[in-house]
């Protein structure tokens, strides 16, 4: 046990009202790993309120807690709040960054250039997901694990391994899902919500996008892009764009996948996947972004044209 892990569970221990919130677009990891702590204190009979910026993607609504989540924080007091898996504080939406009234605040992650911004920092980039590191922190303080906080903990594990698939799938990650798959996890019943579960204008923005595929720097790169035509056009929305980023980086040979998604007239979200041999968080950075080595992210001004270009630069100086 490190001394941090000690001293936030002292903080536990000795505290009774906790907010817990998570970066704006929350994904699979954010949302099980804050509900997997959410529940995690509550069964300690503590007073949680978990907030998200951004409502619960309609994917993940199957997990435990997710209709106790708020999009506003209540007026009142806070002994501590738990930021997770953001990578830089501003992430976490303003309200939050806003709001005053907390007394220590925790950040839980593992993001490679996760910011220290907080009280008490428990970063590893080494840990497969930020839910690895809420496991480590329940079990730590010798939380047996109900069937809640276990479905919870396995969501954050299989969606940022890509279903164990990715090269962040290490040891750990197989141990952990298999203990809570012990605790009553049903792998089938995850897979099936997860994965066997699209609406039909998912597939309709997906067909759009995958007509917008480039490939180049010989092979080595490519990328697809959904406008806001397009979201328009199938009346869907940007939840729906999670995982389009693989399938670009499903091309052979391609080792640097890039997906482009409409924000604004002249603004565009822009995601990096990488199979391993790239650092793809450098790339994020110099745009002005973060995340991991295999995958990071960051918004860029500029029409479609102009964002491209200045990616594409960058990735092809690099490759």
């Amino acid at each position: 046990m490190t001394e941090t892990i000690r001293q936030i569970i002292e903080l536990i221990r000795s505290n009774s009202s906790f907010l817990i919130t998570t970066h704006e677009g929350p994904d699979g990891d954010a949302v099980g790993s804050s509900l997997a702590l959410a529940s995690f204190l509550r069964n300690l009979g503590k007073n949680v309120t978990v907030h998200y910026q951004d409502a619960v993607p309609d994917l993940y609504a199957f997990l435990p807690g997710t209709d106790s989540v708020l999009q506003h924080i209540p007026d009142q007091h806070f002994d501590v709040s738990f930021v997770l898996d953001v990578g830089e504080r501003k992430r976490a939406g303003k309200e939050f960054c806003d709001f005053l009234r907390v007394t220590t605040t925790v950040n839980l992650d593992h993001h490679l250039s996760c910011e220290n911004f907080a009280d008490y920092n428990l970063i590893d980039s080494q840990a497969a997901a930020t839910g690895i590191i809420v496991y480590r922190l329940a079990a730590a303080y010798g939380y047996h694990f109900d069937r809640d906080t276990a479905l919870c903990i396995y969501a954050a594990v299989i969606t940022d391994t890509g279903s164990f698939r990715y090269s962040n799938a290490n040891r750990e990650a197989f141990t952990v899902a298999g203990e809570m798959i012990a605790c009553g996890v049903n792998a089938w019943d995850v897979a099936e919500k997860l994965y066997e579960n699209q609406p039909q204008k998912r597939l309709e923005l997906l067909a759009k996008c995958l007509s917008t595929l480039e490939v180049f720097k010989d092979g080595k790169a490519a990328s697809v892009t959904a406008t806001s035509d397009m979201f328009a056009a199938c009346g869907a929305n940007a939840e729906l764009t999670d995982g389009f980023v693989n399938y670009p980086r499903s091309v052979r040979g391609v080792e640097v996948a890039i997906f482009f998604r409409q924000l604004e007239e002249k603004k565009f979200k822009v995601g990096f996947r990488s199979k391993g041999k790239v650092n793809v968080a450098a790339f994020s950075a110099a745009l002005g972004g973060g995340g991991h080595h295999n995958a990071a992210g960051c918004t860029v001004d500029g029409s479609l044209e102009e964002v491209k270009a200045a990616v594409y630069k960058i990735v092809e100086t690099s490759l």
